[in-house]
């Protein structure tokens, strides 16, 4: 549960509000637009915050999080250009809309490019499948160098460090968030952003620093989203599940209801019950009782014996159901730590990746485990796997053995 690159929505939400103003803004009447445009930042606020928490949660993957995040800003941009504007093109709007094609790192070429747009005209002059990796590390060691220059806009080193951990470069990553919560020191959204890089620069671990932060981060605002999920994620890791329960409870009257959020901290609180020898949900222990159909699978997951060398404490296990026969894609996922194996998981429908691809849609399905050394959902050589010998029909009272024991080529 340590494997929690949040990206700080609320930061990059409120720049891309005060950045894309003017450079999308029209002369003449403006106001109805403006007030267009502002309806779309809370949309905008609001999804993204939905997805971040749900990378929080375990619930996404991080190269999902990332596409879902791109299509998100795109449409608003979509929705916020004006058809006078589009014909227009002048180059200044057309630094907006390479928001949507120099993600993740758009707030910075957009904060870099109002500060110094020469420096960035060849590259937003060039197509969109033209820009490549470099282009963007050029823009962010560019604003790198802008802010060695002007040391005292912590705006700017938050959205330098939210750059560098979209890269995965997360030692810089913490230096700039260091440097912003030094010049900003009780903004509750820059601490929290600033213990997950903390945590993901120490080897994905929240103890120490990373959860004082976040406690701070609490005192603060007592209710901050992001800051109740690492609280809860910082209290499983040290084994007081109890502690897990309650941040995740208050997380859960504040999250979205009905979201796959909501959903994925159901699961989380129900995991972190029962390590803790609390009695079940009594809302989930309601609909069980009313009869609520369940499509689950309870999945224990061992390592083999001869391969426990290979495989360090803090390394990320993936447990996955995938669809007998139709779409690779998995239908249900959990993450823990290598340290909690042998375990058993529950996969069901609120641990889905899509609402649109769910355990009860299938009527047999396969199980997996994998473990990562890199964190990342994306298998690599060299991962270690098992599956499940048969395929099996989901069901309440359905329990399936996985042993890793095999060695990705």
């Amino acid at each position: 549960m340590t494997t929690f690159w949040i990206l700080a929505a609320g930061l990059v939400v409120a720049s891309l509000a005060v950045l894309l103003r003017p450079l999308l803004r029209s002369g003449g009447a403006g106001v109805a637009r403006d007030a267009q445009r502002d309806s779309n930042v809370r949309i905008l606020r609001e999804q993204l915050a939905e997805l971040d928490a749900e990378l929080a949660a375990g619930t996404l993957a991080a190269d999902q999080h990332a596409a879902a995040r791109a299509e998100i800003e795109r449409r608003v941009l979509d929705e916020t250009r004006d058809p006078e504007v589009a014909i227009a093109a002048r180059p200044a709007r057309g630094a907006a809309a390479a928001l949507a094609v120099l993600l993740p790192v758009s707030a910075a070429l957009i904060y870099l490019a109002l500060g110094n747009r020469d420096a960035v005209d060849s590259v937003l002059a060039r197509a969109p499948s033209e820009a490549t990796a470099q282009d963007v590390e050029t823009l962010v060691e560019r604003l790198a160098e802008r802010m060695r220059e002007q040391p005292d806009d912590p705006e700017g080193w938050a959205l330098l460090g939210r750059s560098y951990a979209s890269m995965g470069r997360f030692e810089p990553a913490r230096d700039a968030y260091a440097k912003a919560v030094a010049l900003v020191p009780d903004n509750p959204s820059l601490l929290a952003d600033y213990a997950d890089t903390l945590a993901m620069a120490q080897g994905r671990r929240l103890q120490g620093e990373p959860e004082r932060l976040v406690l701070r981060a609490l005192e603060i605002e007592p209710d901050h989203l992001k800051a109740l999920l690492l609280a809860g994620a910082a209290a499983m890791e040290r084994g007081d599940h109890a502690a897990a329960v309650e941040r995740w409870s208050r997380a859960k009257q504040v999250a979205p209801p009905d979201s796959p959020l909501a959903s994925g901290l159901d699961e989380g609180l129900r995991q972190a019950r029962a390590a803790a020898g609390l009695p079940a949900d009594d809302a989930a222990s309601a609909a069980q009782g009313a009869g609520v159909p369940a499509a689950s699978l309870q999945v224990r997951v061992t390592l083999a014996p001869a391969l426990a060398a290979r495989v360090q404490p803090d390394d990320t296990v993936f447990v996955f159901a995938r669809a007998a026969e139709g779409p690779r894609a998995p239908l249900a996922i959990a993450r823990l730590r290598a340290a909690e194996l042998p375990a058993t998981v529950t996969l069901d429908d609120t641990t889905a990746m899509s609402p649109q691809m769910r355990l009860s849609s299938f009527p047999q399905v396969v199980v997996a485990a994998r473990v990562s050394r890199s964190g990342e959902a994306t298998p690599q050589p060299g991962d270690l796997e098992g599956r499940s010998d048969v395929a099996v029909a989901p069901g309440p009272a359905v329990t399936v053995g996985v042993e890793i024991a095999q060695v990705r080529p």
